[in-house]
């Protein structure tokens, strides 16, 4: 199946080098020049990612993906930043966004992402994936995993793709510390050039959905100078050994 990629930034150079390359790469490309006119793509096309930048005149990125969220659309996003413009990248995990790439980049940088982005969002939806998987009962939650579904006593909600596998993750090595390189590894693949800080605003956005108190957390609980631990009862870990 063709992937479907919506291009949204202000530089027409760009837009120009990004549909000759991915076109020849066999992926179809929209592009739009700013983010006005986003909503209104969206309620006649859908595809598979936007990839968006961050500074753009009118409506930039950040106030678009903020618009999206908002509006319960998880949609994979993927944000373009200035190299230098570490407040954004952060800024744009917080409110959402799946990746995000520094100006420059290589065309084939992008083309990894979203292609990494979407075998997440197609294991995670795969029913031969989440065969036999029984929800998953911890805290004052129930996960399941078959509709990516996080429900407690007083409300449900439907987890993005991102905050699924990091979840999964934890799940999946419960009560085991894992360093932020080995996050990565597990998340996004070995070698992948994702930052330390960047594991961290996934963890934190993980936490505002989780826990009863951010600041200190129970469930995802902080190994100073290691990493993190995922505790199911949420009682106090003493850590006795780190996995790398």
């Amino acid at each position: 199946m063709t992937t479907r990629i919506l291009l949204i930034d202000d530089d027409p150079e760009l837009r120009t080098l990004l549909c000759d390359y991915l076109g020849r790469q066999g992926i179809e490309i929209s592009t739009l020049h700013d983010a006005g006119a986003l909503q209104q793509w969206l309620e006649r096309d859908r595809p598979d990612v936007i990839v968006l930048d961050v500074l753009m005149p009118g409506v930039d990125g950040l106030t678009a993906l903020g618009r999206l969220r908002a509006s319960g659309d998880d949609i994979p996003v993927i944000l373009l930043t200035g190299r230098s413009d570490d407040i954004d990248r952060i800024v744009g995990l917080e409110m959402g966004a799946d990746d995000y790439i520094g100006k420059p980049f290589n065309p084939r940088e992008l083309i990894a992402r979203v292609e990494a982005i979407l075998r997440r969002r197609r294991v995670s939806s795969s029913p031969a994936a989440l065969e036999h998987r029984e929800p998953f009962r911890f805290g004052r939650f129930t996960l399941d995993f078959e509709s990516r579904t996080l429900k407690a006593a007083d409300r449900s909600q439907i987890l993005s793709a991102t905050e699924f596998a990091m979840l999964k993750v934890f799940i999946n090595h419960a009560m085991r510390t894992l360093t932020r390189e080995r996050l990565i590894d597990l998340l996004y693949g070995p070698q992948d050039e994702h930052t330390d800080r960047g594991v961290d605003v996934q963890v934190w956005r993980l936490r505002q959905i989780l826990e009863t108190n951010p600041s200190s957390p129970r469930l995802i609980q902080t190994v100073r100078g290691r990493g993190y631990v995922f505790v199911p009862d949420g009682e106090q870990h003493v850590p006795q050994r780190e996995y790398a």
